[in-house]
Protein backbone atom coordinates (compact mmCIF):
# COMPACT_ATOMS: atom_id res chain seq x y z
CA UNK A 1 0.00 0.00 0.00
CA UNK A 2 2.93 2.43 1.10
CA UNK A 3 4.19 2.42 -2.48
CA UNK A 4 1.25 2.58 -4.25
CA UNK A 5 0.74 5.98 -2.23
CA UNK A 6 4.30 6.87 -3.00
CA UNK A 7 3.79 6.28 -6.63
CA UNK A 8 0.47 8.03 -6.88
CA UNK A 9 2.19 11.11 -5.30
CA UNK A 10 5.09 10.63 -7.96
CA UNK A 11 2.64 10.69 -10.65
CA UNK A 12 0.16 13.68 -9.92
CA UNK A 13 3.53 15.75 -9.46
CA UNK A 14 4.87 14.78 -13.33
CA UNK A 15 1.77 15.14 -14.04
CA UNK A 16 1.07 17.95 -12.55
CA UNK A 17 4.68 20.06 -13.81
CA UNK A 18 3.98 18.65 -17.49
CA UNK A 19 0.26 20.48 -17.85
CA UNK A 20 1.32 23.21 -16.37
CA UNK A 21 4.48 24.33 -18.36
CA UNK A 22 3.62 22.97 -21.58
CA UNK A 23 -0.24 24.26 -21.23
CA UNK A 24 0.30 27.57 -18.95
CA UNK A 25 3.65 28.33 -19.19
CA UNK A 26 4.48 27.95 -22.65
CA UNK A 27 1.62 30.00 -24.25
CA UNK A 28 1.95 33.18 -21.45
CA UNK A 29 6.23 33.40 -22.34
CA UNK A 30 6.63 36.49 -24.65
CA UNK A 31 5.62 35.68 -28.18
CA UNK A 32 9.28 37.15 -28.94
CA UNK A 33 11.19 34.33 -27.12
CA UNK A 34 9.24 31.28 -28.00
CA UNK A 35 9.45 32.22 -32.04
CA UNK A 36 13.10 31.64 -30.83
CA UNK A 37 11.90 28.04 -29.18
CA UNK A 38 9.45 24.93 -29.31
CA UNK A 39 6.35 26.33 -29.06
CA UNK A 40 4.14 23.37 -29.41
CA UNK A 41 3.55 21.73 -26.25
CA UNK A 42 4.66 17.76 -26.04
CA UNK A 43 2.14 15.19 -24.47
CA UNK A 44 3.17 13.67 -20.82
CA UNK A 45 5.35 10.75 -22.17
CA UNK A 46 7.59 12.86 -24.85
CA UNK A 47 8.02 15.92 -21.96
CA UNK A 48 9.36 12.95 -19.62
CA UNK A 49 11.31 11.37 -21.65
CA UNK A 50 13.04 14.80 -22.93
CA UNK A 51 14.96 17.09 -21.02
CA UNK A 52 13.18 20.22 -22.29
CA UNK A 53 14.51 24.08 -22.50
CA UNK A 54 14.65 25.73 -19.47
CA UNK A 55 11.79 28.14 -19.45
CA UNK A 56 12.15 31.57 -18.36
CA UNK A 57 9.95 32.86 -15.23
CA UNK A 58 6.65 33.62 -16.08
CA UNK A 59 3.63 34.12 -13.89
CA UNK A 60 -0.09 34.21 -14.46
CA UNK A 61 -1.81 35.68 -12.04
CA UNK A 62 -4.94 33.09 -10.92
CA UNK A 63 -6.27 34.43 -8.03
CA UNK A 64 -5.86 37.87 -6.02
CA UNK A 65 -3.50 35.74 -3.88
CA UNK A 66 -2.35 33.05 -5.77
CA UNK A 67 -0.35 32.63 -9.14
CA UNK A 68 1.05 29.85 -11.44
CA UNK A 69 4.51 30.81 -11.60
CA UNK A 70 7.90 28.93 -13.28
CA UNK A 71 10.55 28.97 -11.05
CA UNK A 72 13.36 26.75 -11.29
CA UNK A 73 14.93 26.05 -8.23
CA UNK A 74 18.08 24.25 -7.56
CA UNK A 75 18.25 23.70 -3.98
CA UNK A 76 15.80 22.20 -1.87
CA UNK A 77 12.38 22.38 -0.75
CA UNK A 78 11.45 25.71 -0.95
CA UNK A 79 14.15 27.27 -2.50
CA UNK A 80 16.50 26.68 0.28
CA UNK A 81 20.20 25.57 -0.25
CA UNK A 82 19.84 26.78 -4.05
CA UNK A 83 23.06 25.75 -5.75
CA UNK A 84 24.24 26.85 -8.75
CA UNK A 85 26.31 25.44 -11.52
CA UNK A 86 26.84 21.45 -12.03
CA UNK A 87 28.10 20.55 -8.58
CA UNK A 88 25.43 21.55 -6.59
CA UNK A 89 23.17 19.84 -8.72
CA UNK A 90 24.83 16.39 -8.34
CA UNK A 91 25.39 17.23 -4.36
CA UNK A 92 21.60 17.49 -4.23
CA UNK A 93 20.97 14.46 -6.51
CA UNK A 94 23.08 12.59 -3.71
CA UNK A 95 21.59 14.74 -0.96
CA UNK A 96 17.98 13.47 -2.42
CA UNK A 97 18.60 9.93 -3.10
CA UNK A 98 20.02 9.35 0.53
CA UNK A 99 16.91 10.66 1.86
CA UNK A 100 14.96 8.30 -0.45
CA UNK A 101 16.82 5.20 0.45
CA UNK A 102 16.89 6.01 4.33
CA UNK A 103 13.13 6.75 4.33
CA UNK A 104 12.64 3.63 2.08
CA UNK A 105 14.64 1.03 4.46
CA UNK A 106 12.52 2.58 7.19
CA UNK A 107 9.52 2.41 5.86
CA UNK A 108 10.46 -1.43 4.95
CA UNK A 109 11.00 -2.05 8.73
CA UNK A 110 7.83 -0.21 9.63
CA UNK A 111 4.67 -1.96 10.94
CA UNK A 112 2.73 1.48 11.63
CA UNK A 113 0.45 2.41 8.90
CA UNK A 114 0.12 5.59 9.74
CA UNK A 115 4.24 5.84 9.96
CA UNK A 116 3.55 3.73 6.18
CA UNK A 117 1.56 7.05 4.88
CA UNK A 118 4.28 9.11 6.29
CA UNK A 119 7.08 7.64 4.57
CA UNK A 120 5.67 7.05 1.27
CA UNK A 121 4.25 10.83 1.25
CA UNK A 122 7.95 11.61 1.76
CA UNK A 123 8.93 9.24 -0.61
CA UNK A 124 7.46 9.80 -3.70
CA UNK A 125 7.92 13.47 -3.62
CA UNK A 126 11.68 12.86 -3.35
CA UNK A 127 11.28 11.03 -6.71
CA UNK A 128 9.55 13.44 -8.61
CA UNK A 129 12.12 15.71 -6.98
CA UNK A 130 14.91 13.76 -8.44
CA UNK A 131 13.22 12.93 -11.71
CA UNK A 132 13.19 16.86 -11.84
CA UNK A 133 16.78 17.33 -10.80
CA UNK A 134 18.19 14.55 -13.37
CA UNK A 135 16.44 16.05 -16.24
CA UNK A 136 16.52 19.82 -15.94
CA UNK A 137 19.35 20.27 -13.08
CA UNK A 138 16.01 21.85 -11.34
CA UNK A 139 12.91 21.34 -9.85
CA UNK A 140 9.89 22.71 -11.30
CA UNK A 141 8.18 25.32 -9.25
CA UNK A 142 5.04 26.66 -10.32
CA UNK A 143 2.11 27.32 -7.16
CA UNK A 144 2.93 30.95 -5.87
CA UNK A 145 0.83 32.10 -2.38
CA UNK A 146 1.32 35.53 -1.58
CA UNK A 147 -0.39 38.20 0.45
CA UNK A 148 -0.02 41.48 1.11
CA UNK A 149 3.18 41.73 -1.18
CA UNK A 150 4.60 38.67 0.55
CA UNK A 151 5.52 35.56 -1.67
CA UNK A 152 5.56 32.32 -0.18
CA UNK A 153 8.27 30.43 -1.62
CA UNK A 154 7.25 28.96 -4.89
CA UNK A 155 6.60 24.85 -4.48
CA UNK A 156 5.02 22.10 -6.02
CA UNK A 157 2.94 19.10 -5.61
CA UNK A 158 6.18 16.70 -4.40
CA UNK A 159 7.28 20.02 -2.22
CA UNK A 160 3.63 19.66 -0.16
CA UNK A 161 3.85 15.59 0.07
CA UNK A 162 7.93 15.84 1.57
CA UNK A 163 6.33 18.44 3.93
CA UNK A 164 2.82 16.77 4.87
CA UNK A 165 5.04 13.60 5.78
CA UNK A 166 7.61 14.92 7.60
CA UNK A 167 4.89 17.54 9.74
CA UNK A 168 2.43 14.09 10.28
CA UNK A 169 5.63 12.09 11.48
CA UNK A 170 6.57 15.01 13.68
CA UNK A 171 2.92 14.65 15.18
CA UNK A 172 2.98 10.98 15.46
CA UNK A 173 6.20 11.54 17.18
CA UNK A 174 5.27 14.11 19.89
CA UNK A 175 2.47 12.66 20.44
CA UNK A 176 2.00 9.48 19.83
CA UNK A 177 4.86 7.50 20.24
CA UNK A 178 5.05 10.22 23.84
CA UNK A 179 1.41 8.11 24.70
CA UNK A 180 2.72 4.79 23.98
CA UNK A 181 6.32 5.55 26.09
CA UNK A 182 3.84 6.60 28.91
CA UNK A 183 1.60 3.60 28.49
CA UNK A 184 4.43 0.84 29.05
Amino acid sequence: MAFVLAFIVLVADQISKWAVTQFMIKPAIDVGYLAKTELKPKGFFEWLISADMLLPYTHIEILPFFNIVMVWNKGISFGLFNQSGQLGVWLMLALSSAIIIFFTIWMLRCTSRYMLICMALIIGGAIGNVIDRARFGAVVDFLDFHAFGYHYPAFNISDSAIVIGVFLLIIHSFFFETQHKNAT
